[in-house]
């Protein structure tokens, strides 16, 4: 091990992907970069490894045998562990219904193959970045019946506990941070996503659904054309 991996605690990646000529390159550049890696080649065995391995970050292939990549990111999703773990997919399938599908199971990025290793790197870099720069983990806003904190990803609304993945968790977040204010989808996408990850602004709207199921649609309005907005007096 390099003193530079043993400075500091390795990230965890788990990447999946049914082509092993993929897999043998990624790992090489991720541990090249000083990540902690396993590797799965189908989705049912990725859950399986994840369950134990508890991966801060899954690359995730979409097209694979037994279970593709969608199905096994809903799974990872609902490990009440896994919920704040990136994932990532990479993916040959370019159409926008495969990108839609992916965000609704919370990926937090989608990169179509072939894959370019140094820009995948800058982005998976990227991801851990700004996840070590936020705002304090000790924020806690209590809005009308809504208690969110930010030390342990927590939600609670009127005393029950609401669960969310990671992204509509930082979208409801930023939302209850700035109330009453009118927020366009591509604020959103820069302040959630980052302005290095390429999104379409639909991704939005799917969260802002998503949410609505959770917490109630009262809190969040629709202004239409312009964006959304989080009131602190719902009706």
């Amino acid at each position: 091990m390099s003193a530079a991996k043993a400075a500091q605690p390795l990230h965890r990646v788990l990447v999946v992907d049914d082509d092993a000529d993929i897999v043998e390159m990624l790992e090489y550049n991720l541990d090249k970069e000083g990540y902690d890696v396993r590797t799965a080649t189908d989705g049912r065995k990725a859950v399986e490894i994840a369950k134990t391995y508890m991966p801060e970050l899954v690359l995730l292939d979409i097209m694979m045998p037994h279970m593709d990549g969608i199905e096994a990111g809903r799974q990872l999703r609902n490990i009440p562990e896994l919920r704040q773990t990136f994932i990532l997919y990479l993916t040959a399938r370019s159409e926008e219904y495969s990108e839609v599908a992916a965000f609704d199971v919370g990926a937090d990025d989608y990169i179509t193959k072939p894959i370019k290793p140094r820009a995948l790197m800058s982005r998976i870099n990227a991801l851990f970045r700004r996840e070590a720069q936020k705002a304090d983990p000790g924020e806690q806003i209590a809005i009308a019946d809504l208690l969110i904190n930010r030390k342990n990803y927590s939600v609670s609304q009127n005393d029950k506990s609401v669960i969310l993945p990671k992204k509509e968790f930082e979208l409801l977040f930023f939302l209850a941070q700035h109330p009453n204010k009118v927020c366009s989808r591509e604020e959103l996408l820069q302040k959630i996503w980052g302005a290095d990850i390429y999104v379409l602004e639909r991704t939005v709207d799917v969260h802002i659904r998503k949410l609505r199921e959770k917490i109630g649609d009262t809190h969040i309005r629709t202004l239409k054309g312009v964006g959304y907005m989080f009131t602190d007096q719902p009706e």
